[in-house]
């Protein structure tokens, strides 16, 4: 009987080891903890880069870089579908909006979970921006996987409904996973 209890313990041993193991690659999982989108020009436009999203105990830590957009402030949003494929981008439909709020600043509580405020392009074009937001995931019901990032002509004035009067999409990218 000895025996047999050293065997269970062992077996349970075993099990136990390769449950941890197990947990510890799913919590490592790039695909469960990062995505990216790769933004591309609309017709007529020039604007592109990369918008990445980590997960954080914060929440999703935001940083875009882009390139090829009119000095100034323009709009900056998820919208609800991955789909870039219009011309105009106009296929990635409206702000991502599960919670049916009004458009607003991406520090107000009831808003798009989409609404990211502005990015500030420089003289030069380029445009830097990071940011943690505490409203959106990468997956669930405010999961911004598979879903689009656009950018806009002009600047969002954060109040106008539903859009924040923005202009023209720019430059559109699908969030997908990504290595970390």
């Amino acid at each position: 009987m000895k025996r047999t209890f050293s065997l269970w313990t062992v077996l349970f041993a075993i099990a136990g080891t390769f449950f941890v193991l197990g947990s510890a690659s799913q919590a490592a999982d790039p695909g469960k903890s990062s995505a990216v989108a790769v933004l591309h020009p609309t017709q007529g436009n020039k604007a592109a880069g990369a918008v990445r999203f980590i997960k954080t105990q914060d929440g999703v830590k935001i940083m875009a870089d882009l390139q090829g957009l009119p000095p100034g402030k323009h709009g900056f949003h998820i919208h609800e579908f991955g789909d870039c494929s219009a011309a105009d981008a106009t296929s990635a439909g409206g702000h991502f909006n599960p919670t049916n709020h009004p458009h607003a600043a991406p520090t107000v509580q009831k808003r798009h979970v989409g609404d990211l405020g502005n990015i500030e392009a420089k003289a030069d074009g380029s445009a830097h921006m990071e940011t943690t937001d505490k409203m959106i995931q990468l997956e669930g019901q405010n999961g911004v996987m598979g879903r689009a990032v656009v950018v806009h002509a002009g600047e969002d004035d954060l109040k106008t409904q539903p859009t924040g009067d923005s202009g023209a999409r720019v430059a559109c990218g699908v969030i997908g996973h990504a290595k970390q």
